[in-house]
């Protein structure tokens, strides 16, 4: 008799979340699920629980223009990997700017609390392990 088979899922429209103690909750990505994170005045069971109780978020998102505001996360480090394109990763440091070149199949660990933001050479799809708890925006 044949297993039962199961298609995988697609990390852009369920995104992982790492939770403390080694689970790993799918959460069905909406239209509003950024907004609703960075306002941190969710109602949504799954937005409150990536903003309140810590962990990694598993994300995968197509990079087609540079990003157009600077992004730090204040509680963890983030694990960035390019998995196609090419692109190059801004970070704010005390002596000024480090650029990290990103190729097809790299990736880059941007610390807790650095400023940082992508500039696309080549679009592409990243994947982001985001200790995301508090992360801020500001404009460029």
């Amino acid at each position: 008799m044949a297993s039962p088979r199961q298609p995988g899922f697609d990390l852009r429209s369920t995104y992982l979340h790492l939770a403390d103690g080694g689970d790993a909750l799918p959460i069905e990505v909406r239209p509003t699920f950024w907004q609703e994170l960075m306002s941190g005045d969710s109602q949504a069971a799954d937005v409150r629980r990536v903003a309140d109780d810590g962990g990694w978020l598993v994300t995968r998102f197509h990079l087609a223009e540079d990003m157009q505001q600077w992004e730090m996360h204040p509680a963890g480090d983030e694990i960035l990997v390019l998995l196609s394109g090419t692109s190059d990763i801004v970070l704010q440091e005390q002596g000024g700017e480090r650029v990290v070149e990103l190729r097809t199949g790299t990736a880059c660990k941007v610390p807790q609390g650095a400023w940082h933001r992508f500039i696309v050479r080549e679009p592409g799809d990243m994947l982001a392990i985001t200790y995301g708890k508090g992360t801020q925006h500001r404009p460029l």
